[in-house]
């Protein structure tokens, strides 16, 4: 099963709920790595459901 990632443009970032991080997009390639993506705070999380 595949999880759709959301856009994020004015944080210029890629969400992943499944795994609760934000991939940053830079200079509009994004940075799919789990070392470089930073990590949702809870308050995200919540208003992603």
């Amino acid at each position: 099963m595949q999880i759709p990632l959301i856009y994020r443009k004015t944080e210029q970032e890629l969400i992943c709920k499944a795994d609760r991080l934000a991939f940053p997009i830079q200079d509009d390639i994004p940075v799919m790595l789990a070392d470089e993506a930073r990590k949702l705070t809870p308050e995200e999380i919540e208003r992603l459901r």
